[in-house]
C-alpha cells in the first residue's frame, strides 16, 4: 500500500498517511504571544484541521505526543487537552518537558489517527 503525503515541502510533510492511518507532524502555535492554555488550544484547532483534511478526526485518536517547555505549567496544557479531547476515547499519551525549536513556543504536539472504516 503506497504513502500519500499532505502539506509538504522540501524538508517535512505535515501529515502521512499510510495503510489506514493518519500521522501528524509535531504541531505548534501560529501566535506564540498566548500562554500555555492559549498556545495549545492553537494547536489542538491545528490539529483538527490537519485531521480533517486526511480524512479523519479526533474521535479517531490513537496516540499523542505532548512536549511542553515547563512542567510548572503542564496543568494549563491539560486543562485545554482536557477541554478537546472526545469523552471515552483519549489516545494513549506521553507528555513530557523539552527545549523546542524556538523559545516562545510553549508546547507541541503530534498524533496518530484511524482513518474511520468505510
Amino acid at each position: 500500500m503506497s504513502v500519500t503525503y499532505q502539506d509538504s515541502n522540501a524538508r517535512m510533510s505535515q501529515v502521512a498517511v499510510h495503510n489506514g492511518t493518519v500521522y501528524l507532524a509535531g504541531q505548534v502555535p501560529s501566535d506564540a504571544t498566548a500562554d500555555m492554555r492559549g498556545q495549545t488550544e492553537q494547536v489542538l484547532a491545528r490539529i483538527d484541521q490537519l485531521l480533517a483534511q486526511a480524512g479523519t478526526s479526533k474521535e479517531q485518536l490513537v496516540s499523542a505526543q505532548i512536549w511542553v517547555t515547563s512542567m510548572s505549567e503542564f496543568d494549563q496544557m491539560n486543562a485545554a487537552w482536557d477541554a478537546w479531547v472526545v469523552p471515552g476515547r483519549p489516545p494513549v499519551r506521553a507528555a513530557v518537558e523539552a527545549k523546542l525549536a524556538k523559545p516562545e513556543w510553549k508546547v507541541e504536539i503530534m498524533v496518530v489517527a484511524a482513518l474511520p472504516e468505510a
